[in-house]
């Protein structure tokens, strides 16, 4: 049963991304199984840059089917132009299937989405903007519109007016003088979409079930990070799904029994992006060169991301969360210079030493973060390829990591493209 679960084990941006195209090619089927285009992946291959927000990245491996599950919201306009995008730069990408039961974003998500932002105030959650939360409110409230409804001609127009007479009264309430959005001409862009869509769109929760009873290479591809999941993540400052392990079972249609292996994808040093507690943060002036060197701007956003140093505490909480089978370190490369180095060991609140992370985000604020401070590296680790190219002190970095978590770094990435990277445990892989 090769199946791979890949997460972020810190708050996103872990270059998740990297790992499923350099996988993807040993895979049969990608999924994936949360979020929308709130998320972003990049990935390099040569002198080609993708940037994927809907897309599964295996997309790209031509033998692939690319799955996007029905734990997503879908943005058919922003999925439309990706995968233009995409097949102008490579023709030959893998098979696209889009679960019908993924929830569609449409325009009035968008703009609930900032007006309630707005009514935040100085509690500002830090979305997208994308609608992606209220996407998520609708699923939930049992008034979503979902794929396989969206595609089918005579359902369609029945179901979009049904709900947007209800969404033009909200949006009345919420914004003083806001117009309504009109019937007719939210349904002829939409028909377009629909009408391009729709030969992608069917069952793909029998795909994935089949591909695994005949023992297909599965790959499952998480968004975002463990840390924002809506259950265990730091909330409210978490996204609207579950990005989770859990989450691959919840979002496209398999059971924990048929899940091998998982892997976290977290960086050598933390990033957070929006609002919300960071430990670790840097808010200085070392912080910025963090920022600058390992040139940390969201694909999705392009804001600026929240540097801080690595947070072990945090770390083994998302290990244990996500029974992760090994971790995939990357963004080792990006430390070089970086001398000495402090890793978060532990918090303190007042005389207290506490070695989780709290569920209460509030007291998670008040926790100051105990550092134990290990030496760094001057040399570029961008040409190793393999671990005893590499530095001593970066070896014994990566030796913390695995004893405080309990568990074993099975990848290591040392630079965006795909040959920059070293596998130490493939048995944690495939098996």
């Amino acid at each position: 049963m090769p199946t791979l679960v890949i997460v972020g084990a810190q708050w996103g941006d872990e270059a998740k991304g990297k790992l499923v195209d350099a996988l993807g090619d040993e895979a049969d089927v990608v999924v994936r199984y949360s979020g929308g285009n709130n998320a972003g992946h990049t990935v390099i291959v040569g002198d080609e840059e993708f940037r994927f927000h809907l897309l599964p990245a295996g997309i790209l491996h031509e033998h692939v089917t690319a799955i996007l599950g029905s734990g997503m919201v879908v943005c058919p306009k922003g999925l439309l132009e990706e995968l233009d995008r995409t097949r102008a730069a490579r023709p030959n990408l893998g098979t696209l299937r889009i679960s019908a039961g993924a929830h569609v974003v449409f325009p009035w998500h968008r703009m609930l989405d900032r007006l309630e932002e707005e009514a935040r105030g100085e509690n500002k959650i830090g979305t997208t903007s994308r609608g992606i939360g209220p996407a998520y409110q609708d699923k939930v409230a049992r008034f979503g519109i979902r794929m396989g409804e969206f595609v089918h001609p005579d359902l369609m127009p029945k179901r979009l007016r049904e709900v947007l007479d209800v969404k033009n009264r909200l949006l009345a309430l919420m914004s003083d003088g806001a117009e309504s959005l009109d019937f007719d001409e939210v349904y002829h862009e939409y028909r377009t979409y629909a009408d391009r869509l729709r030969p992608f769109v069917g069952d793909t929760e029998i795909v994935v079930q089949d591909a695994v009873a005949r023992g297909d290479r599965v790959l499952f591809e998480g968004a975002q990070g463990a840390l924002l999941d809506l259950d265990s993540g730091t909330y409210p400052y978490v996204t609207s799904s579950h990005p989770v392990a859990g989450g691959a079972c919840l979002g496209t249609g398999i059971g924990p029994r048929d899940i091998h292996s998982v892997l976290g994808v977290c960086k050598a040093y933390a990033t957070r992006v929006g609002t919300g507690p960071f430990p670790t943060e840097l808010d200085n002036e070392l912080g910025d060169e963090l920022r600058r060197v390992g040139k940390e701007y969201g694909t999705t956003t392009g804001r600026g991301r929240r540097c801080g140093w690595l947070d072990l505490v945090a770390l083994r909480q998302s290990c244990r969360l996500n029974s992760l089978s090994g971790l995939v370190v990357t963004r080792l490369d990006v430390l070089s210079g970086f001398d000495p180095l402090q890793v978060c060991v532990a918090y303190r609140r007042g005389a207290e030493t506490i070695r989780h992370l709290p569920t209460n985000t509030w007291e998670i604020g008040e926790l100051a973060p105990v550092y134990e401070t290990v030496p760094g590296w001057p040399e570029d680790l961008t040409g190793a390829r393999k671990f005893e190219d590499l530095p001593e002190t970066a070896r014994a970095y990566l030796w913390m990591i695995e004893e405080y978590t309990e568990t074993p770094v099975a990848i290591l990435s040392i630079g965006p493209d795909r040959e920059q990277t070293i596998v130490l445990r493939p048995d944690l892989i495939w098996g």
